[in-house]
């Protein structure tokens, strides 16, 4: 059963000296911006291929993406991250499925287990960097959210904590690596060669990280 699931990418405006900071100075702010532009491009194709019911962009800019012609957007409100979570995750009915725009590689195997077990009451998806990649709330609420610090070698635990201390079943799917320093790019670039991402990674690096 997949009917009723919604899936919510997050993600911001690509541009230059707003996306992928840590990747400057070895790429321009304009190439880093690219390779955000290509990162976001590539998580909405995978959503897009999806089983869901519905599809939404939760984002922060004014020019929406190409690619998300076929996503409701919803314009991220101020305040930090957990605030805009908690907010998202208030503001759709339904099992909510959340992805970020840092994990290119991402596939429909990777939240497959989702899709296959929608009744259970959480999924959660772990990142490398002891942050949280995807989260899956068959009754979405933000409060599960709300005061977890964000950005934090431990924001995956606290969150998971928060979770499992309110007695939900939590599932747990593959650990994957977000892209923020340009090490993390070329190990993601090989995971998913043929991507768009690895395509533009190249496009700014070659000449200059070697």
């Amino acid at each position: 059963m997949t009917a009723g699931v919604t899936v919510a990418v997050v993600a911001k405006e690509c541009l230059p000296g707003k996306v992928k900071t840590r990747l400057t100075p070895a790429l321009t702010p304009e190439g880093a911006a690219r390779v955000a532009r290509a990162s976001l491009a590539d998580t909405l194709a995978t959503v897009r291929a999806l089983p869901a019911a519905r599809r939404v962009l939760f984002f922060d800019g004014s020019v929406v993406p190409p690619g998300a012609e076929d996503f409701d957007v919803l314009h991220q409100p101020g305040g930090g991250l957990d605030e805009r979570l908690g907010f998202l995750f208030d503001a759709v009915d339904g099992p909510l499925l959340l992805v970020g725009m840092d994990t290119p590689q991402v596939s429909a195997a990777d939240v497959a287990p989702v899709f296959d077990d929608p009744e259970r009451d959480a999924w959660f998806g772990p990142a490398e960097d002891g942050g949280f990649w995807s989260l899956y709330l068959r009754d979405p609420d933000g409060s599960y959210l709300r005061g977890v610090p964000m950005s934090k070698d431990d924001t995956g635990a606290v969150q998971f904590a928060r979770l499992t201390d309110a007695g939900l079943d939590v599932g747990t799917l593959g650990v994957l690596l977000d892209v923020d320093t340009v090490p993390d790019a070329e190990r993601v670039a090989a995971l998913a060669p043929d991507s768009g991402f690895a395509e533009a990674l190249q496009a700014e690096t070659v000449g200059s990280l070697r």
